[in-house]
């Protein structure tokens, strides 16, 4: 049972703050709640050490502090600077943190640049309305298709799913 909750919370979480805001251009506060209040129980129930723990908080905390002050500059959704903040909350101070972080940047540059080409050669007149919009010069960058994937690249080499794959005994 554990397992399937290591292998469903989130990789799905990620995945859907991607789709999320590739469609509507927004992330859902239900997705940081949701990994929030999910790491804290399986840190618990899976016997993580308290100063561990709270390593974990800490690193969410001061992801969180810097993303609100990007967010507050105005260079990043606030969906995104809470994504980030909760996915350090997982990894914690980790190589899996540094390579979400490493692998969000590039994949988000490639999407900022692959947009802004598109932008610049396509007329956002296709008929499907979240293309239109993505099509628009106005409208920002849905960062979180990038959080969301660097998420999932992260998740691969975390201690989380070394748990999940363990055999049952």
């Amino acid at each position: 049972m554990l397992a399937a909750v290591l292998l469903v919370v989130f990789p799905f979480s990620m995945a859907f703050a991607a789709f999320s805001d590739l469609v509507s251009m927004t992330i859902s506060n239900r997705i940081p709640i949701v990994l929030s209040i999910s790491f804290l129980a399986l840190a618990l129930v899976t016997g993580m050490p308290y100063p561990t723990i709270a390593l974990h908080l800490l690193v969410g905390i001061l992801c969180l502090a810097i993303t609100f002050g990007f967010f507050a500059a105005g260079w990043m959704g606030g969906g995104d600077a809470k994504l980030i903040a909760t996915t350090a909350l997982w990894l914690g101070p980790t190589a899996s943190l540094l390579e979400y972080l490493f692998v969000g940047s590039i994949l988000g540059g490639m999407l900022t640049l692959g947009l802004l080409m598109a932008r610049a050669n396509m007329v956002p007149a296709t008929g499907i309305d979240f293309v239109d919009h993505l099509l628009e010069r106005e409208t920002g960058i849905p960062y979180g298709i990038a959080l969301g994937a660097a998420g999932l690249i992260a998740y691969t080499s975390s201690a989380w799913l070394d748990l999940a794959l363990q055999p049952v005994l």
